[in-house]
């Protein structure tokens, strides 16, 4: 991939991994609501290819593709924030749910069942069910999350120890990685399986709702419930002071 002077050629780079641009755009829809187009997170994961190639140095000590790779995703996700793909009515109706999970679970000291938390937001269980279901695409961190809307710390910003560096990277080195594992571990045992067969199996929903026995948009509504859950549990850890 290199021309008579020795430089890469960008044509032939661009041409080798649009097909890699395609899947990872692929991917990321599959966990995203149906508003999200997958044309535009391939427009933009282009724009991250050819950053990549732009930056990428042999001497980087990484294989282009494994360079690029993170640099389309990158953009990917730069384009859905961006867009702001999950509206702020439905963010605020999932922070609803996440703090009457919260309070349910300090009162029962477990996790509460569905019908619990439909019956706290004074909310039929069909009505609940129907607001996880369009909370399809709800993430766990949100660079927003580092702050609320009065300018007051977030309760992400007590496990960002640099505020300095890059906000995510920065959880990923402190204790965030071991909350979020500990969060899980107290999942409910079908969302727990749920969220493995999703993040370390990548399957699809409609594959998860075979092996589970129950629909797609079943699994999709308690996708929405466990990253709810995963919330709730790491704003109460962090304003307790357990790190």
């Amino acid at each position: 991939m290199y021309t008579a002077q020795g430089k890469s050629d960008k044509n032939a780079l661009i041409t080798e991994h649009a097909p890699l641009v395609k899947k990872l755009a692929h991917q990321l829809k599959a966990k995203l609501p149906p508003s999200v187009e997958v044309d535009d997170l391939i427009q933009a994961g282009m724009i991250g290819l050819l950053d990549a190639i732009n930056r990428y140095e042999d001497n980087h000590g990484a294989q282009f593709e494994t360079y690029a790779v993170q640099r389309i995703r990158g953009s990917m996700l730069d384009e859905l924030r961006s867009s702001d793909w999950l509206p702020r009515s439905m963010r605020q109706n999932m922070r609803k749910i996440e703090e009457a999970m919260n309070l349910l679970q300090q009162r029962l000291g477990r996790a509460p069942q569905e019908s619990e938390v439909a019956k706290q937001l004074k909310l039929s269980l069909a009505d609940y069910q129907d607001l996880l279901s369009d909370g399809s695409g709800h993430q766990l961190v949100y660079y927003e999350d580092f702050h609320d809307s009065e300018g007051n710390d977030h309760f992400l910003d007590r496990y960002c120890t640099d505020g300095t560096a890059d906000p995510l990277q920065s959880l990923m080195n402190s204790g965030f990685r071991g909350a979020v594992i500990d969060a899980i571990n107290v999942l409910p045992e079908r969302e727990k399986i749920l969220m493995g067969l999703y993040y370390e199996q990548e399957m699809n929903l409609k594959e998860i709702g075979a092996v589970m026995g129950v629909s797609e948009s079943r699994v999709c509504q308690l996708h929405s419930q466990a990253i709810a859950r995963l919330r709730a549990f790491l704003r109460e850890r962090a304003w307790t002071g357990v790190a």
